[in-house]
């Protein structure tokens, strides 16, 4: 289930749980985040491939690729046993920004997002059929856990917006791991 925890930013003490996907949506909002449900136009199976995966979403992807301008999307999928799955763990669990969007649509599985607005932390778990949007210069990490499993659709303006650039701010240090969530 989808789930959205508020946090404060400096002591990690827990304000709010919400798993209503509209309450989400708008406490999401209300600080630059889109967070939406999608639906597949056709079925999907764990074989199929990054355009059939694209074209079951494509009124949807169609839809954002025009309101930001995106240029190009792509689909990427981590599973347990992937050789890298530590490294590529580690690279996301600090804070961190990036130039552009960071949008990810999950077609499968899940991963956790923390957002850092202000003197809070949004800790959003997003699950199949979610998309959470994070704008470009917005403080965030995201954790895949231990055992990745999970696809994504992914959407950019350009692949060097993308590049993590580090706080240096150990904040997510206070806050659960995708385990614990």
């Amino acid at each position: 289930m989808s789930t959205l925890k508020i946090y404060r930013d400096n002591s990690g003490e827990a304000l709010e749980a919400v798993t209503n996907h509209d309450t989400i949506a708008s406490r999401l909002h209300s600080i630059g985040v889109r967070f939406e449900r999608w639906q597949a136009a056709q079925p999907l199976t764990k074989d199929s491939t990054q355009d059939e995966v694209i074209a079951a979403y494509k009124s949807s992807v169609d839809r954002l690729m025009k309101e930001y301008d995106f240029k190009s999307c792509d689909v990427v999928s981590l599973h347990p046993q992937h050789p890298d799955k530590v490294a590529l763990r580690k690279k996301f669990l600090d804070e961190h920004i990036h130039t552009d969007f960071e949008v990810r649509f999950f077609v499968e599985g899940k991963g956790l997002f923390f957002i850092h607005d202000q003197d809070k932390v949004y800790g959003i778990l997003c699950e199949q059929g979610d998309l959470i949007s994070v704008p470009a210069n917005t403080k965030h990490w995201f954790d895949m856990g231990e055992n990745p499993a999970f696809k994504c659709i992914r959407l950019f303006t350009t692949p060097e917006g993308w590049v993590a650039q580090y706080t240096g701010d150990k904040v997510a240090d206070k806050f659960p791991r995708f385990e614990q969530f």
